[in-house]
């Protein structure tokens, strides 16, 4: 099998996960909607929990992903694993857009503000312009070693903000809650709920997989253009 025909696989893998993915997620929302109870002292406006807590997760994640690759790529320089840590980091960038959207639709009926300049709040957004600028100076690097080295320094700084963010509600004072499903004792959730936030969890797990899948086969079948550029040159 030739590295283009590998890198459609790949892609052809991502849009099935991906496909399988999106179903699921309509299942969710049917389920949230539908069959889990209104919060009491929230209204309607807390069903929007099962869609920013996880896209928020995953946008952390995804961050953390790319910090840990670029970490891997300075030691081994294997661009592959550049290419998987640029991958990861456009899925990072994509949900924290939906996780920055959600936030204050959900915000807005139960805080009264749509945004509050917060230590959780802010540092959020920062990571998110940190990894919108990843992008924006991988797309302005032409030489690829400099490119993957000068992006993955970035990287790891994003990697250092993930745990702070995550520790920003029990530092400071915030109006953003402490956390519920990954707070040090056990979920406070109702098992309805807590049952569909999982099943939401599981839902992003395999969007992440599947939207990061078929990235890191864009990116090579990227580089594989560019070599082929190169060649005739």
């Amino acid at each position: 099998m030739t590295a283009r025909e590998s890198a459609l696989r790949t892609a052809r893998r991502g849009q099935a996960i991906t496909a399988l993915a999106l179903a699921g997620l309509a299942g969710v929302y049917v389920r949230a909607l539908a069959f889990t109870p209104v919060e009491r002292l929230q209204g309607p406006a807390q069903k929007i929990y099962y869609v920013h807590v996880p896209v928020a997760i995953y946008a952390l994640a995804a961050f953390a992903v790319t910090g840990l690759l670029s970490i891997a790529y300075l030691w081994l320089r294997d661009e592959r694993i550049d290419r998987a840590a640029e991958a990861s980091a456009e899925v990072g960038v994509v949900f924290s857009v939906v996780m920055l959207i959600s936030g204050p639709l959900w915000g807005k009926p139960v805080w009264g503000t749509w945004w509050a300049w917060d230590a959780r709040l802010t540092s959020t957004l920062f990571i998110f312009l940190l990894f919108v600028g990843y992008l924006i100076m991988r797309g302005a690097i032409v030489e690829v070693d400099q490119r993957a080295r000068f992006s993955a320094v970035l990287g790891i700084l994003g990697l250092a903000l993930v745990p702070f963010i995550h520790l920003t509600v029990y530092l400071f004072r915030t109006i953003h809650p402490q956390p519920i499903l990954f707070k040090p004792s056990a979920p406070s959730l109702p098992g309805v709920m807590l049952t569909t936030i999982l099943l939401s969890l599981g839902v992003f797990t395999l969007l992440y997989v599947g939207f990061t899948t078929q990235r890191y086969a864009v990116a090579s079948l990227r580089a594989l253009r560019e070599e082929e550029l190169l060649s005739d040159a």
